[in-house]
C-alpha cells in the first residue's frame, strides 16, 4: 500500500485528489490536508467584493464530499514539509508520513514587502474568500461617501487577470449605483503596457483591455513599483525601461485594491533543492521536484520564469486550465509509478481566462501559455459573463458532487467552440 497525499485544498488540491484517487491501486491511500475545511471558488471573489455572491454560494464543505470518495481528509495547516523523512508535520502536533507528496497549497501573499499594503493595513484584496468579504464592507461604507479608487496589482504580482475584473466590476456596480460620476478611478500596474497580463499579451488584449478602460473613464499608471501605502494615499513610482524612476504619483484614495506578489509559503522553507529562493517548489516537465523524485508539485506554488526582462518585476500566471494539465499530468504519472512505469506525462500549459466585466467581459486563449504559441486569439462580450457564471456553476457543482473529469477543458472549449491543440 502507498500513501499519497496532496498538501493544499484550493482548485488545484481537490481536483488532484479526485484525479489521483482514481490512478491509483485499490490498496493505496489518498488523504487530502486542508488549512480549513471548505473549498471555495476563488475566481468569484471579485463578485463578492461587491456583494454580488455571498461566501455560502461559493463554499463546498469538503469532510463530507472527500468522504464519499474514499479520500482521508485533514484539516490542519502544515508546519514543516520534511522530504529527507518523507513526512509531512502538522501544525496541530500530528505528523502524516507519505510515499508521494503532491504539493498544491498555492501562495503566501507578500503584502509585507510593500509598507500599509493589504487588508491588515490599508488596502483590500480579492485572493481569499475572507479578504473579499472584508472589501464587501469597505464598499459599501464608501459608497456612503465616495471618492478616488485605485485598482491595480504591484511589482511581482502574477495574477493580473482579477485587477481588471475588479476595476471593471467596480466601475459596473458604480454606474447601478448612480454614484459613478463622483469616482475617479486609476489602474495601477507593474505590467509593461496594458494587457500584457504576465503572458506577453494574448492575441489583442492590449487593445481590447486599453479599449474597454477608456470607454468606463479608468485612467493607468504602468511600469508602476508601489513604495508605500498610507491611509488614503498611494505612492507610486513610474519607471522607465532603465529602471530610473519617470514619475512620482501620490494617489488619493476613499477605496483600494491592489493585488499582492506572491511567495512560496513558510511550511516548504528549509529543504535544501526543493524550492527557488522565492518559495516557489522546482520541478521537471513531469511535475516531479529534480531533488525528492517523489514529490510533485501543482498550481501557483511551482516554479515558473518570468517572460523577459521588464522594467518592474512582472510574474507568469498560473491559470485554472493550465493548473488542470498539471493534475492530470500529475495523476497520470503517480499511477503508472505505482505500476513500475516510466512517470512520462506532461502538462499541456495551455491558458484560457474567461474575465468578467460585471456586464460584459473579455476571454483568452494561448496554446501554449509561453510563446511561440499555437493558438493566440481574444475576444469580447456579454457572452463572457454569462460563461464565467455558468462556468462557476458547473465547477462547482462537480467538486459537490467529487466528479474527477477534467473541469476547464470540458466546458470551456465547448463554450468557445476551440479545438484542443495537442502540443
Amino acid at each position: 500500500m502507498a500513501e499519497i497525499v496532496i498538501l493544499g485544498a484550493g482548485l488545484g488540491g481537490v481536483i488532484a485528489a479526485y484525479e489521483i484517487k482514481n490512478k491509483v491501486r485499490a490498496e493505496d491511500r489518498v488523504t487530502l490536508v486542508s488549512r480549513g475545511d471548505a473549498y471555495h471558488f476563488v475566481p468569484s471573489n471579485p463578485w463578492v467584493a461587491v456583494s454580488w455572491r455571498d461566501r455560502k454560494s461559493i463554499e463546498v464543505k469538503l469532510p463530507a464530499v472527500m468522504k464519499k470518495r474514499g479520500i482521508a481528509f485533514v484539516d490542519s495547516p502544515a508546519k514543516q514539509v520534511l522530504p529527507a523523512q518523507n513526512r509531512l508535520a502538522l501544525d496541530d502536533g500530528r505528523s502524516i508520513p507519505y510515499d508521494y507528496l503532491v504539493i498544491a497549497t498555492g501562495p503566501d501573499l507578500a503584502f509585507d514587502e510593500i509598507p500599509g499594503l493589504g487588508p491588515a493595513a490599508n488596502t483590500q484584496s480579492i485572493c481569499h474568500v475572507d479578504h473579499a468579504e472584508k472589501a464587501a464592507l469597505a464598499f459599501d461604507a464608501f459608497c456612503k461617501n465616495p471618492g478616488p479608487i485605485v485598482v491595480g496589482a504591484v511589482q511581482g504580482a502574477s495574477c493580473f487577470g482579477p485587477a481588471y475584473e475588479f476595476a471593471m466590476i467596480l466601475d459596473t456596480e458604480l454606474r447601478a449605483r448612480r454614484i459613478r460620476d463622483r469616482v475617479p478611478m486609476t489602474f495601477v500596474t507593474s505590467e509593461p503596457y496594458i494587457g500584457h497580463l504576465g503572458l506577453d499579451g494574448v492575441g489583442d488584449t492590449k487593445g481590447l483591455l486599453e479599449s474597454e478602460m477608456r470607454n468606463r473613464h479608468i485612467k493607468w499608471i504602468t511600469n508602476a513599483r508601489v513604495a508605500s501605502v498610507d491611509p488614503g494615499l498611494m505612492h507610486v513610482e513610474e519607471i522607465n525601461e532603465d529602471g530610473s524612476v519617470k514619475a512620482v504619483h501620490d494617489l488619493p484614495f476613499g477605496f483600494s485594491m491592489m493585488l499582492p506578489a506572491f511567495r512560496g509559503v513558510a511550511a516548504l522553507k528549509g529543504a535544501e533543492g526543493l524550492t527557488n529562493p522565492r518559495g516557489f517548489v522546482l520541478i521537471d516537465k513531469n511535475q516531479r521536484n529534480p531533488t525528492y523524485r517523489n514529490i510533485f508539485s501543482i498550481g501557483v506554488t511551482v516554479a515558473i520564469p518570468p517572460m523577459g526582462k521588464t522594467a518592474v518585476p512582472v510574474g507568469v500566471p498560473k491559470t485554472g486550465f493550465m493548473i488542470e494539465s498539471m493534475v492530470t499530468a500529475t495523476a497520470e504519472n503517480i499511477g503508472a509509478l505505482l505500476r513500475g512505469k516510466a512517470a512520462d506525462a506532461e502538462a499541456t500549459w495551455n491558458a484560457i481566462c474567461l474575465a468578467d466585466f460585471g456586464d460584459g467581459g473579455v476571454a483568452f486563449v494561448a496554446q501554449p501559455q509561453i510563446p511561440p504559441r499555437n493558438v493566440n486569439w481574444s475576444a469580447e462580450g456579454k457572452w463572457v459573463h454569462l460563461a464565467k457564471e455558468a462556468f462557476e456553476k458547473y465547477f462547482l457543482g462537480k467538486v459537490r458532487k467529487g466528479r474527477s473529469e477534467p473541469f476547464y477543458e470540458g466546458l470551456v472549449m465547448d463554450v468557445l467552440g476551440i479545438k484542443k491543440v495537442k502540443d
